[in-house]
């Protein structure tokens, strides 16, 4: 396939997302729910949507095609993509951009999401069936000219021996977090309560912690989280809720809790499921500087301040990126084009 062919296939690809039945959307959640409890109904919807909206357009694809001068001239070569499952469809961007670069992906799919990427793949291919050759199904990586892995800070450290012969991308467990000025509307408290709980949490672009100004009354996001409050009816967020209330009680730990959540001082980035850390600050230096600390953990930082030197993004957006941000910032697609 050329590059015209490609984009076309995306795109089209896009508008079959546009047009899925009612039963047919229920058949495939149903499907990739059963698998993996955390995959709702909502979550797949949402996840789609945003991958419809902000990947599958030709506004989009054509940027990906303009900013990196894509064409035919391309020596083919094998990656071997190892996705990570924590939210649904997390790993489609790999694969886009590989398609895009015109290589083969190796996939070797997470055991907790093996229903939805398959799905999108055979909507592309069903619809040119050249693109078939572009997607392989793997168990074991073998005859890789190069890899993206996903993984925990443990298992990135053995990618990364592991695949040291070969150009890699190893990416490690990150987390994201909100400053607040203490000045914040209503509706971007709301927009707030989206980034920290869509996908329950689980996801490297939630918000795990915020940073408050000295005396900010804390427990005023109760209630502009209150809308929701629909996660703890989902039996294994409640389920992590109720072990990590017993597990602050027994260990003597200060917290905060309402129905569904725990507010808890921490200085530390990562959060358990259903909890939220917050730490003070007491001016803007100090703040950078411990932001500046914890650059490494980070996939987001959500803000309507201007901070110095600290890259935000506006309340509510953390899961809708575009189609060239990048996990960790590193260039999936100058990465492709270089091997």
């Amino acid at each position: 396939m050329n590059i015209t062919q490609r984009v076309n296939s995306l795109v089209l690809l896009g508008e079959m997302l546009s047009v899925l039945t009612s039963k047919e959307i229920a058949d495939v959640c149903f499907s990739a729910e059963n698998e993996n409890p955390w995959f709702t109904q909502t979550n797949i919807r949402q996840s789609i949507t945003a991958i419809r909206d902000k990947y599958l357009t030709r506004e989009a694809i054509g940027q990906m095609v303009s900013r990196y001068k894509l064409d035919d001239n391309i020596d083919k070569k094998r990656v071997g993509l190892i996705l990570a499952g924590n939210i649904p469809l997390v790993g489609f961007h790999d694969i886009l951009c590989c398609f895009l670069a015109g290589h083969i992906s190796l996939i070797k799919y997470s055991d907790k999401d093996k229903i939805l990427i398959p799905y999108l793949i055979k909507k592309l291919t069903e619809a040119y069936h050249d693109a078939s050759e572009y997607f392989v199904e793997i168990e074991r990586l073998t005859d890789y000219d190069a890899v993206i892995a996903t993984g925990s800070n443990t298992t990135a450290k053995h990618f990364e021996f592991y695949f040291s012969h070969v150009p890699h991308i190893i990416r490690k467990n990150k987390n994201s977090i909100a400053v607040l000025s203490g000045r914040e509307s209503e509706a971007q408290l709301f927009e707030l309560g989206n980034d920290v709980f869509s996908y329950f949490g689980l996801g490297c672009r939630n918000v795990s912690k915020i940073f408050v100004p000295e005396k900010y009354d804390i427990t005023q996001l109760f209630e502009a989280f209150d809308a929701y409050k629909e996660v703890i009816y989902h039996h294994k967020y409640k389920n992590n809720y109720d072990y990590n209330v017993a597990l602050f009680l027994l260990n003597k730990e200060k917290f905060l809790q309402n129905d569904m959540l725990i507010l808890k001082e921490s200085t530390e980035i990562i959060s358990r499921i259903g909890s939220l850390h917050y730490e003070f600050y007491t001016d803007l230096p100090s703040l950078v500087s411990r932001i500046e600390s914890h650059q490494n953990e980070l996939q987001c930082v959500v803000s309507a301040m201007k901070i110095p030197g600290i890259q935000t993004i506006p309340f509510g957006l953390t899961q809708s990126p575009d189609i060239t941000d990048y996990a960790d910032g590193v260039d999936t697609m100058q990465f492709l084009l270089g091997l």
